[in-house]
């Protein structure tokens, strides 16, 4: 879908029980907004099951697709969403 994407149920198992296994949990999940900004719809809002991740979204809404993108960072809890400050830089 253009609007909508979702992992393979199997491989997010598969993902999931390999992090497990190495005592991991994940620390940042990130996607794009191609047609909004970046912040947090109810779809992601819903699907946010990590509390202790950073939930960066990208937006492409505003360009020809070269940039310049928008880049922001939450946390979501219990449906709470905050934001966190992002710094871009050229290189690191």
């Amino acid at each position: 879908s253009p609007t909508f994407y979702e992992f393979d149920s199997a491989d997010l198992l598969k993902l999931y029980r390999e992090m497990d296994d190495r005592d991991e949990e994940p620390v940042i999940v990130y996607h794009s907004h191609t047609a909004t900004e970046a912040y947090p719809s109810r779809t992601d809002v819903t699907y946010a099951n990590e509390p202790g991740a950073h939930y960066v979204l990208v937006s492409t809404a505003d360009t020809d697709g070269s940039g310049p993108f928008q880049f922001r960072s939450y946390r979501i809890v219990d449906g709470e969403i905050t934001e966190e400050d992002v710094q871009v830089v050229a290189a690191y």
